[in-house]
């Protein structure tokens, strides 16, 4: 004989697996998309943006001076110098704040032309025991503002020197070189700013 049916006639239990999402391949390759034509035009845009760079560039290395005006020697005067004519030259030295000795050269500067002048660029020559230049300084050539408490400068064109004046200048040198025969060092005015003189 049979035991008793325990089946009740319901359906057996089925579980169904959840779907999983797509898994993606690191090195799969990108899917294939339509080509698309690209324009030209920014590759024409940049180029010409390139070539005007360039040009400015090579346009302003040709009309700033040289570093060292002059090369091994003394660059000309400026035509207006023969105007400006330098006296009473005094030279000194002082320890600067850094630990150095600085040389300061005092003088004057008289504008004996029509013009007046708002800057000044000067080269200082040292030469040696053999008449050889030892060393070269290019630098703006400052006037002397006030002497008390110290001796302050400022620009030429702070206080332009108007044609008649006799102004009192100082030039500052970190060092001068060990070979320099201690004789006064010439002093040319390569540069001047100058305007019409004013009525």
């Amino acid at each position: 004989m049979n035991g008793p049916d325990k089946h009740d006639g319901s359906a057996p239990e089925t579980t169904v697996p959840s779907p999983q999402p797509p898994v993606k391949e690191l090195f799969a390759p990108p899917a294939q998309q339509g080509h698309e034509r690209r324009s030209p035009i920014p590759w024409v845009i940049a180029g010409a943006v390139v070539l005007i760079a360039a040009a400015l560039i090579l346009a302003l290395s040709r009309n700033t001076k040289p570093a060292n005006p002059g090369g091994a020697g003394l660059a000309a005067a400026d035509p207006y110098a023969v105007s400006l004519p330098i006296s009473h030259l005094r030279m000194s030295r002082a320890g600067s704040m850094a630990g150095g000795q600085s040389t300061y050269i005092d003088g004057q500067i008289t504008n004996q032309g029509s013009r007046t002048v708002t800057a000044i660029t000067v080269q200082v020559a040292f030469y040696g025991f053999t008449g050889q230049m030892v060393q070269k300084a290019t630098l703006p050539l400052n006037l002397v503002r006030t002497r008390e408490p110290y001796v302050d400068t400022e620009s030429v064109g702070a206080n332009p020197i108007q044609p008649g004046q006799t102004r009192a200048f100082r030039l500052i040198l970190d060092s001068v070189p060990e070979s320099w025969n201690q004789n006064y060092p010439k002093i040319r005015v390569i540069q001047v700013a100058a305007q019409p003189a004013s009525k």
